[in-house]
């Protein structure tokens, strides 16, 4: 048998094979070399990476600085800010927990919040399951008085919500505070959940309904427990915003016996004068962080969840 060597076509060097098919090499193509787009991915990877941990460093130093200076005493807070406290000074958050009246004002500030929560989250689901799922006259006017409501500053609300308070009988009260904070957390409670409520499978509540349940069964049995992780994103956001919250209490609840923690911590820094308890000051500051810190590490996931969740559709 006769072999003969078939010499390479004269267009050899423009023909090259797609990289990761099987295919046939296309005429005119010559093979891309993956260097450039690996190198400048590895770069941005780099990057993106530094940024991130800069920023878990400005987020995370506070917190563990503040922490720390909790269980120093005021002469080593002043003489060695930087350096790691010789005991641990329980007696500095036993202080502000007594006499510095942390105690009722943790106590009243978890009332008021967990009743507006509720109440926010309740109102604001119930109107939101309306405007996503019910055509009606109005209906795209309504939502967008929600979404105009997010714009407002609450800054120009207060002298008139002060005299709408005050003739009603609802200044200096628990639950006139509950009430002013479940309207100031509604508007972006109610934008939140219509998107989220909008996502979820028509074809349920339909089923629900004709096996015989009414709106009413099919809001609360059906279309509410699916919406569980918008509804912990939302609670989450409206926690912290509730439990933060120093400028409505401050104008509406004057009341030195139904003050909040942020009321307290500013009533704790200026009392002292001359004196300046530092320790006990820190103290009662991560008092008020402990709850916020430890809902959103418990919660992290869910609030992912709820966040991404919305836009799978």
């Amino acid at each position: 048998m006769k072999t003969t060597d078939t010499p390479p076509p004269a267009d050899a060097d423009r023909t090259a094979k797609v990289p990761g098919q099987g295919g046939p090499a296309v005429p005119g193509t010559r093979a891309k070399s993956d260097e450039g787009p690996g190198r400048s991915g590895g770069v941005l990877n780099v990057f993106s990476h530094g940024v991130l941990i800069l920023w878990a460093f400005l987020v995370v130093m506070p917190l563990a600085w503040a922490v720390m200076t909790s269980f120093k005493d005021d002469r080593s807070i002043f003489n060695e800010p930087w350096s790691l406290p010789d005991k641990l000074h329980w007696d500095n958050w036993s202080r502000a927990w007594t006499q510095a009246h942390m105690s009722d004002y943790f106590i009243h500030t978890v009332i008021v919040v967990f009743c507006s929560l509720v109440g926010t989250l309740l109102l604001g689901s119930m109107c939101a399951y309306v405007l996503a799922r019910f055509d009606f006259p109005g209906n795209r006017f309504v939502y967008f008085l929600f979404v105009g409501g997010m714009s407002f500053p609450i800054i120009l609300a207060l002298v008139p919500l002060f005299f709408v308070m005050k003739n009603l009988g609802l200044l200096n009260t628990t639950h006139g505070l509950i009430l002013v904070y479940i309207a100031y957390s509604l508007p972006f409670t109610v934008f939140f959940l219509t998107s989220f409520f909008r996502t979820l499978p028509t074809s349920i509540a339909e089923a629900a309904l004709i096996d015989g349940a009414s709106h009413t069964r099919t809001f609360f049995q059906v279309m509410l427990p699916m919406a569980k992780p918008g509804l912990i994103s939302v609670g989450i956001f409206n926690f912290l915003g509730q439990w933060n919250q120093y400028l409505l209490p401050t104008v509406l609840n004057t009341d030195p016996d139904k003050k909040v923690l942020t009321q307290g911590l500013v009533a704790l820094a200026t009392s002292q004068g001359y004196k300046g308890d530092w320790s006990g000051l820190f103290a009662g500051l991560v008092m008020a962080m402990v709850p916020v810190l430890a809902a959103y590490i418990v919660f992290q996931r869910q609030v992912q969840a709820g966040l991404t969740a919305g836009a799978l559709k």
